[in-house]
């Protein structure tokens, strides 16, 4: 039975932490999908499509990634994937509250999935998508902190290449 992990998450835009985390993921786990929840509520900069051709880029070395999109609940989705693991990555203490409520609601609606949870490597620890939006939002070099396409997109989003 191959051992598959389910790394969600909004991924707006995916970072080298992201692919640290599921790098990681992959000494644990044949198998990692990579899954972008479609939540109509949340404002995104880059929509799914652009999100989902981010990730697919970023992961096109790693035959054992894959990357798609889901809606409704995780765990659901973990099952219909036939997977039995959800991956998250953790940066600091303070993501540990609303991480631990998230594993918790999602053991008691489906007592077969389990969360696994890496912490960040320390390179990444700092790195978040939103604070990476604002800094290239201004300009800022944020080219050793996402992938190419990502930095490429990031710059065409916000209009300093055309």
């Amino acid at each position: 039975m191959q051992r598959i992990a389910i790394y969600p998450g909004s991924f707006d835009p995916v970072t080298n932490g992201h692919i640290d985390i599921a790098e990681r993921g992959l000494k644990i786990f044949d198998k990692i999908i990579v899954a972008i929840l479609k939540n109509p509520v949340k404002n995104f900069l880059f929509t799914v499509d652009e999100r989902l051709e981010m990730l697919e880029l970023s992961f096109q070395k790693y035959p054992n990634v894959e990357v798609e999109t889901f809606e409704g609940l995780l765990v659901n989705y973990a099952a219909r994937r036939k997977s039995h693991a959800i991956l998250r990555g953790m940066r600091a203490v303070s993501d540990f509250e609303y991480e631990f409520q998230l594993a918790l609601m999602n053991r008691r609606l489906n007592r077969e999935v389990q969360t696994v949870f890496l912490m960040t490597g320390f390179r990444w620890i700092f790195t978040s998508s939103s604070i990476i939006k604002e800094a290239a939002q201004f300009g800022g070099d944020i080219a050793d902190i996402v992938p190419p396409i990502v930095n490429q997109k990031l710059k065409e989003k916000f209009g300093f290449i055309s």
